[in-house]
């Protein structure tokens, strides 16, 4: 069989047996070991399971479980709600002043936990019951929470560049130094569109009630509940842009530190600790399962001949290499509504990353571009998980269709901040080069 056809029955059987309901790391494995069996035979199988071992044992994979099981303590820990109460009495008198707070303890949480289901669930659970109660449009209130709780996958640490760092081959601080900007440009844009839209429409984010504004000296004291988070996200992020710890390091120490403020806060029990470690394992579970299975597929596809002829067919188009970076962007935007992060990024770049290192391109750049597109993904209809989540936390009086209409201008300034991010590479790439 020739490669335009074997690439050709790779896909359909994935998208039939997906559109069977059948998880995708089955579907990933099972083409992977019936396409072995046709063209290399019984003996091949070794041979993919040399390279799904050499997968798991890269170094870097060791930060996931420590930054999923830190999220998780975070979870238990009641952050989030210190978080919101702190920032929230600074508000004030601004029209939409407590979205743009709801938006900038998003910020504060992705940089700690790094995992958008949690984050975006601890959002729904503390911030929408108040923006709904202070008459904020609903519309607004949900698509505040779902788009920054997506901020997990850009600001570090973030699993996504982890297993973005393992697959492509770079270095995974140079990774979260090079998202950091694009994140904080991302989370400006929302907050800025924010304050205009509520300055316009004020009905859309009333102020605070006059009995709820507090005295400076009381805003002041109610800072302590940043103290705990705030250093440490200052030690886990301040360790790795500093050269202090390497990814997995930092990982884990703040893992410890994380279990220290559940301790001191008397929060620890001996079923939190049991819930903490089951869900890092479900995690970490479905994570490696997804990743092995698109490892054994890409492994036969390249010994087929099939991602040269992909690679061949893409360099071929009459286009300039930008138009060809905005033509893979829009693949993954398209393959973001459907799929799973990681399946999209085990299946496409080892396709992709060969391409954008022949046209000149940073494949650093190339991973931030590829993690704003997902971000994209986890609130873009019909399937974001991101609104799956704050629906699954949300009240009645909330839809899927409310969190799809709100998530939609969010998109929008998702957009262009990629756009940004493709024009001026700098934003990306300016702190690494420091």
């Amino acid at each position: 069989m020739s490669v335009q056809y074997a690439t050709l029955a790779i896909l359909g059987s994935m998208v039939g047996l997906m559109a069977l309901g059948i998880p995708l790391a089955f579907v990933t494995l099972s083409i992977a070991i019936v396409a072995t069996l046709l063209v290399l035979g019984p003996d091949g199988i070794s041979l993919i399971a040399a390279r799904m071992y050499t997968f798991v044992m890269e170094p870097a994979l060791i930060a996931v479980p420590m930054f999923v099981l830190m999220a998780s303590f975070m979870d238990k820990s009641g952050v989030a709600k210190d978080l919101f109460n702190a920032m929230y009495v600074w508000s004030g008198r601004l029209r939409g002043g407590v979205a743009i707070q709801t938006m900038f303890v998003a910020v504060l949480l992705a940089a700690i936990t790094g995992i958008v289901g949690g984050e975006t669930v601890m959002l729904g659970l503390v911030a929408l019951p108040q923006l709904l109660r202070l008459k904020y449009n609903k519309h607004l209130a949900v698509g505040t929470i779902a788009a920054g709780g997506a901020l997990g996958t850009m600001i570090p640490p973030s699993i996504v560049l982890i297993m973005y760092g393992v697959t492509a081959g770079v270095s995974t601080g140079d990774l979260f130094k090079a998202t950091l900007m694009p994140g904080l440009l991302l989370a400006t844009l929302y907050m800025v569109y924010i304050y205009v839209l509520c300055k316009l429409n004020p009905e859309m984010g009333p102020a605070l009630p006059e009995e709820e504004i507090l005295s400076f000296n009381e805003k002041l004291s109610s800072l302590k509940g940043l103290l705990a988070p705030a250093m440490i996200a200052l030690w886990v992020l301040g360790s790795i842009y500093g050269g202090i710890c390497s990814v997995s390091e930092a990982a884990a120490m703040g893992c410890i530190a994380t279990l220290f403020m559940i301790i001191k806060r008397g929060l620890l029990t001996k079923e939190s600790l049991q819930e903490s470690l089951q869900e890092t394992l479900r995690t970490c579970g479905k994570l490696f399962w997804l990743s092995l299975g698109a490892t054994a597929l890409i492994g036969i596809f390249n010994i087929m001949g099939g991602s040269r002829y992909l690679s061949e067919l893409m360099e071929q188009l009459p286009f300039s290499p930008i138009v060809v970076v905005i033509i893979m962007m829009v693949i993954m935007a398209v393959l973001g509504m459907f799929m799973d992060w990681i399946g999209i990024l085990i299946l496409t770049m080892p396709i992709f990353i060969p391409i954008i290192k022949t046209m000149g391109f940073d494949p650093v750049w190339f991973g931030v571009l590829f993690c704003m597109n997902m971000q994209i993904s986890f609130i873009s209809p019909p399937f974001g998980p991101a609104c799956f989540y704050l629906k699954s936390v949300a009240p009645d009086s909330v839809s899927l269709m409310d969190i799809f209409k709100g998530v939609l201008p969010f998109i929008a300034l998702q957009a262009i901040a990629v756009a940004l991010v493709i024009s001026f590479p700098q934003i990306a790439l300016w702190l690494p080069g420091l």
